[in-house]
């Protein structure tokens, strides 16, 4: 058996990025962000994000109603169990990292519970009647007042954070600054509320999350009480993320590693609870529109450097992830082509 391994604890290396001033519209302060966010996501593939104007309220209210979720029994969340679309509640254990695997770990299940959410579409629209992957209603628990809500505002908010983010990207990559409008003009985004429980002894290869990449464009975390999130430096030390009262952890992932011709890092991270205390994390994973092609971009490629990956819809991009990843996830789709 095998306890957390060791980590330094020195992670000053993962920049802070204050925005305060670029939402403020002062003068050349979207140029000087998108300088510091091009040395970020080329070199460390993590930042910490300051000055972003979400109030720390709703993310209290939002660990809140993660904490709630999953005080509720077993059978009331396995009534709204993750379906093909990757909506609902995955259970504990159900999870194992292959798509996006790191270093061949092990294939064991991750110590992990969660709920996911996405956009929120009435039962009536188009994609939905149709069943196009990833276009569906979310899957609400009964019995906890204000909860919709209260997931579906943090949603919203976290959604406008990352557009207003988006000409800072371009600007990293030495694109205009509307540059991504199109590919954004309705983003995918999933928000997951994950429960890890407190354990005393690992077994060996055996994590809260195993190490990974993600999958996004972006990830955008909130700060949480208990800490277990470290991540790979490119010299292969292992680092705690920083702990900064009132910032994001934000990362950029395979998404837009792919995107960017391997320009942009995607940053292999993990997750352990060895605290004694349940662990919550509220990640929220943004992306482009479920239909928009991904071509390498053209800040990104030219001779002697040539597109790494072939054009691929984001749709059929997820369908891959999710399948090889969420058991719950495969077995639906199986079960829903029959």
């Amino acid at each position: 058996m095998s306890a957390k391994p060791e980590t330094p604890a020195d992670s000053g290396d993962i920049p802070v990025i204050d925005v305060a001033a670029y939402f403020a519209g002062e003068e050349g302060t979207l140029e000087d962000a998108g300088a510091q966010l091009r040395h970020a996501l080329e070199n460390i593939g993590f930042y910490c994000l300051a000055g972003h104007g979400v109030k720390q309220d709703l993310v209290d209210r939002v660990f809140a109603a993660t904490r709630e979720f999953h005080a509720l029994s077993e059978d009331a969340k396995l009534a709204i169990r993750q379906n093909e679309h990757n909506v609902g509640y995955m259970p504990l254990r159900t999870s194992v990292n292959r798509a996006n695997a790191f270093d061949k770990v092990a294939d064991n299940p991750n110590v992990v519970e969660a709920l996911f959410l996405k956009r929120e579409l009435p039962a009536d629209h188009p994609d939905v009647i149709a069943g196009k992957p990833f276009r569906t209603t979310n899957l609400w628990p009964g019995g906890l007042p204000g909860f919709r809500e209260t997931c579906l505002e943090y949603c919203a908010t976290m959604a406008a954070l990352c557009a207003r983010m988006l000409p800072v990207y371009a600007m990293a990559l030495d694109l205009p600054a509307d540059f991504f409008d199109e590919a954004f003009s309705e983003p995918a985004y999933t928000l997951r509320l994950s429960h890890y429980p407190p354990v005393e002894t690992y077994q060996e290869s055996e994590f809260g999350i195993a190490p990974h990449t993600d999958t996004s464009f972006l990830t955008m975390l909130a700060q949480n009480e208990v800490p277990g999130l470290s991540v790979r430096r490119t010299d292969g030390a292992w680092i705690d993320a920083p702990a900064i009262p009132g910032a994001f952890i934000v990362n950029s992932g395979d998404l837009a590693k792919r995107w960017t011709n391997e320009r942009f890092l995607s940053t292999p991270h993990r997750a352990f609870n060895s605290s004694g205390e349940d662990r919550y994390a509220i990640p929220f994973f943004f992306d482009c529109h479920v239909d928009h092609v991904l071509e390498c971009l053209p800040s990104c490629h030219g001779p002697g450097n040539p597109p790494k990956y072939p054009p691929i819809s984001y749709m059929d991009y997820m369908i891959d992830f999710t399948r090889a990843n969420y058991d719950n996830v495969r077995a639906a789709a199986e079960q829903a082509s029959d």
